[in-house]
């Protein structure tokens, strides 16, 4: 606020001073100074006055073209003034609203409570901020977001309050359109399974003695034919008819859209009639439907199953009713299955454990990176290790990767997976680093989905960024698998790029798959990974050694590096030493084991080799 006028300026009092004294002075030179002098304090006095002015208009001028409603009360919260865009929001007047308490234009949706909070706020802390209704002239109700301030004067005491607000109405109304969206399927609106969840929540816990609920999941049978054949619009309107008939049917029941060309159903009950209900449900649903001319009947599968004899968790529900359709799928489809306890055997458990491992990935904290190192066989010194993926459930302890990969194969989690992996690796090496350890390589599994769903080369980039890690020690290992998957494209020149950025490039489980020599000759690598499969006979069988000498040998004449993994036993280790094999890896030298622990194995192994570089120097 600008200052008020004041007076108490030494000019204009000598002014005053000089008035009264201009006649009592004996001489025409003082009376004349004393004229002089108060000339000059009404000027002053003058220009104070109009610098006033010109602050009274400039406040008022941004009051007027203030986009934001401005209100301003005394200290009792009476309105003293207003600007246009109050008028304008509010439709009252300052003539209308003038010496009236500010709270008479408060809506009646707040009660004293909130109002004994608002002004506490501002007794205490000078200011409030908040969301209020308010009221309309013509008496309809908008909410508003308001700021208010207290002007207090030189004593600390509350003089004026100063209130901006804006009207809110839009956004309120586009966050109930999100809230609306967020529940609600766009394209038939039917609930979602996100207030499917919900629905079936909250009628679980109001369930009462005696009562059932029945529910449904419902597939339709081929729907990719008809929209590949009828084209995706006319599958859109068959969709959005297939709702409307299948909640039409279920009077008092709940029907939602879960996705795609999946629906459910559930309705509560005290009829022990669930069979028949359900082919009720298939029978009407393959009703024949009329789209653009065509008459369609189709395939109905459903699953279901029934609370609270299959449960009464919304969760454990939902797995329940999708294990009893996964189940009638693999039946041929166009049937009905409900949830039997033999389901919750096979399915049940994959789907709660692919349910585990998108919760672990979300929030961290049961995965971790288990490394085994990589021995040179000339001095048996560790040159490397290989990072192996680990999930330690809350519940169910250590879960073996043969569970988890296939299944995170399966759902589309391979690349985040891999991205965690690299993450943790690059995050693992800055830290042996700010330890003071000499780097060794880290070699992670690349998995085909990286190649085709995620952005390998940018994550890769990132990671090495972030952490300020030279590539040359994070090594990729791709599978044969994946070098001939087709989805992932021409796999070449994207080794040939990652090599470029300086990664190195090793074959994991080599002969054991398509293992095309001319293939391999085309393919930018670094080293070969000989299968465990050919080292564990090793050196009793004769075919295994004509294989390990054969593709060590191979190895060799392509300048490649070789490394024999599941050696574990000095047998083993010996003939390899001979048959020319480079490296090794096994637990005749380590399991795989925390990162902390091959620390404590890192630091022993390299003093030991300090120590017999320097009695070899001696």
């Amino acid at each position: 606020m600008w200052p008020r006028l004041s007076f108490n300026r030494p000019l204009i009092w000598l002014g005053l001073s000089a008035m009264s004294a201009v006649l009592w002075l004996p001489s025409v030179s003082l009376r004349l100074g004393a004229l002089l002098l108060m000339a000059v304090a009404m000027w002053d006095g003058w220009r104070q006055v109009k610098l006033e002015q010109r602050r009274s208009r400039l406040t008022e001028q941004v009051m007027r073209q203030s986009g934001e409603a401005v209100m301003i009360t005394d200290d009792q919260h009476r309105i003293q003034a207003v600007n246009p865009a109050f008028t304008e929001l509010s439709g009252f007047e300052l003539s209308e609203v003038a010496g009236l308490s500010a709270s008479n234009l408060a809506a009646a949706r707040h009660d004293s409570a909130f109002f004994e909070r608002f002004w506490q706020a501002l007794i205490s802390a000078g200011r409030w901020e908040g969301e209020l209704w308010q009221r309309r002239k013509d008496g309809s109700e908008y909410p508003m977001w308001l700021e208010v301030q207290v002007i207090t004067d030189p004593h600390g005491r509350a003089e004026h309050h100063i209130a901006t607000f804006t009207d809110i109405s839009l956004r309120k109304a586009r966050e109930q359109d999100l809230r609306r969206i967020g529940r609600e399927d766009p394209l038939t609106g039917l609930p979602n399974r996100f207030r499917l969840h919900e629905l079936l929540a909250s009628r679980l816990r109001h369930l009462r003695a005696g009562e059932c609920l029945d529910l449904a999941l419902i597939d339709i049978d081929g729907f990719k034919e008809i929209n590949d054949g009828l084209g995706v619009s006319a599958g859109d309107r068959l969709l959005a008819r297939f709702g409307k008939r299948l909640a039409g049917h279920v009077a008092g029941g709940v029907v939602g859209r879960l996705g795609g060309d999946e629906f459910m159903v559930l309705r509560t009950t005290t009829y022990d009639d669930h069979e028949r209900w359900v082919e009720g449900l298939k029978s009407h649903l393959g009703e024949p439907f009329e789209i653009d001319g065509s008459t369609l009947r189709l395939g109905i599968t459903i699953g279901s199953c029934r609370a609270p004899e299959d449960g009464n968790d919304d969760g454990v529900l939902f797995q329940r009713m999708e294990a009893a359709l996964a189940s009638a799928r693999r039946h041929g489809g166009n049937c009905c299955q409900r949830f039997r306890p033999a389901l919750d055997v096979g399915d049940g458990p994959n789907l709660a454990l692919l349910n585990d491992l998108r919760e672990a990935l979300a929030q961290g904290g049961q995965l971790e990176l288990h490394y085994q190192p990589q021995h040179r066989l000339a001095d048996d010194a560790m040159i490397g290790m290989e990072a192996l993926l680990r999930w330690r459930h809350p519940r169910d302890g250590m879960i073996s990767p043969a569970e988890f990969i296939p299944l995170a194969e399966r759902h589309g989690l391979m690349a985040p997976l891999g991205d965690w992996v690299i993450h943790q690796a690059l995050t693992q090496l800055a830290h042996w680093r700010s330890r003071g350890l000499s780097p060794l390589p880290v070699w992670i599994n690349i998995s085909a989905m990286q190649l085709f769903q995620g952005d390998l080369e940018k994550t890769l980039a990132t990671g090495r960024a972030r952490h300020d890690v030279a590539s040359q020690w994070l090594g990729l290992e791709l599978t044969e698998s994946v070098l001939l998957d087709d989805r992932g494209g021409d796999i070449v020149p994207r080794l040939e790029r990652l090599r470029d950025l300086g990664h190195r490039i090793a074959l994991d489980d080599f002969g054991t798959g398509y293992s095309s020599l001319g293939y391999l000759k085309e393919l930018p690598l670094d080293k070969l990974k000989l299968d465990r499969a050919f080292i564990k006979a090793l050196p009793g069988d004769s075919a295994d050694a004509a294989i390990v000498n054969a593709v060590t040998a191979m190895a060799r004449g392509l300048s490649l590096e070789i490394l024999a993994e599941g050696v574990e036993t000095a047998e083993q280790r010996d003939y390899l030493r001979q048959a020319g094999c480079d490296e090794v890896q096994g637990y005749f030298y380590a399991r795989p084991m925390p990162a902390h622990e091959l620390e404590a194995l890192w630091r022993e192994s390299a003093t030991r080799q300090e120590a017999n570089t320097r009695q070899a120097v001696a």
